[in-house]
């Protein structure tokens, strides 16, 4: 058996160790946790229980002072068994994977959770455990704002690649309009200009190098339509998110300064980085650019 199949097949401790940076941090797990619950989508699974079983492993982020043995200083395995009842009392689904989001975002609600993997496995239905298994980190949980009516929402933004032709083109204004007449805070990505930025032979270098240029190529978007605001930080995005503004994103702080960010320099790998880590409905990409595989949320190709 290789590496990798192991490892995908193995407890979810050992994704979480194989997926570690190069700080891991501390883990709690809570394994094979058996309820009995009404799930499915299909009718014979319906006016039924089955077992289900929960393997759950939470990463930390150490408490800045002396636990000194308080119970109230760590994150509590209770807080694992309680998220799943809580998210198993609120209402019948039909996918595992729907459950697994709502006990996710739910233990990732308290403040030492930075990273949880949750596997869901029905036992009843057939000869072997038929499941799913996700990752999310705190960086993939939504911005939140209150509505109108005094209710906390979830925002989910559109994010949208613009490439060097749609910047410049005459009906960039109409463009935008058409965006943000679909009613969700509106994040621009743009890559880098045509002017080949300078090259320095050296990886670590040229990163930041391309970074650089790619915000050069958003300020000069933010000089076509004053709607088109430069952000830098995730305080920012958050704020414009939650007042309605639409910004341009300038990727380096962020994508520097992320633990587990992207190594990538191709512009639209991070605006899918980017799209995936604000809980985006959708990335939208404008011009003929190579789409990276395996996205977490909906690519539309404009």
């Amino acid at each position: 058996m290789t590496n990798d199949i192991r490892i995908a097949f193995g407890h979810p401790e050992e994704r979480a160790d194989a997926s570690a940076g190069a700080a891991p941090r501390d883990r709690i797990s809570l394994r094979d946790h058996v309820v009995e619950v009404e799930i499915g989508a299909f009718q014979q699974e319906r006016g039924t229980r089955q077992r289900v079983r929960f393997n759950v492993v939470v990463e930390v982020r150490p408490h800045p002072a002396p636990l000194q043995d308080d119970v109230d200083r760590i994150l509590s395995y209770d807080t694992l068994t309680e998220s799943i009842a809580a998210e198993l009392s609120a209402e019948r689904l039909n996918l595992l994977e729907t459950l697994a989001e709502r006990v996710a975002e739910r233990i990732l609600a308290e403040p030492q959770a930075m990273r949880v993997f949750v596997r869901i496995e029905k036992l009843d239905r057939g000869p072997g455990a038929l499941g799913v298994e996700i990752m999310r980190s705190r960086a993939e949980q939504p911005t939140r704002a209150v509505t109108a009516e005094g209710k906390e929402a979830a925002l989910h933004p559109l994010v949208v690649f613009l490439d060097n032709a749609t910047i410049a083109a005459p009906d960039l204004s109409a463009r935008l309009d058409a965006l943000e007449a679909r009613g969700l805070p509106l994040i621009l990505a743009v890559g880098l200009p045509d002017e080949a930025p300078p090259q320095t032979g050296h990886r670590p270098t040229q990163r930041r190098i391309d970074l650089l240029a790619i915000e050069q190529n958003a300020w000069a978007l933010a000089a076509r339509d004053p709607r088109c605001v430069v952000v830098a930080t995730r305080t920012e995005i958050d704020w414009a998110m939650k007042h309605g503004r639409s910004i341009v994103w300038a990727p380096s702080k962020l994508v520097l300064d992320a633990v587990d960010g992207p190594q990538t320099r191709d512009p639209v790998a991070l605006a899918l980085w980017l799209a995936e880590m604000l809980a985006a409905e959708r990335l939208v990409v404008h011009g003929s650019v190579t789409l990276p595989a395996g996205s977490r949320v909906a690519v539309e190709r404009a």
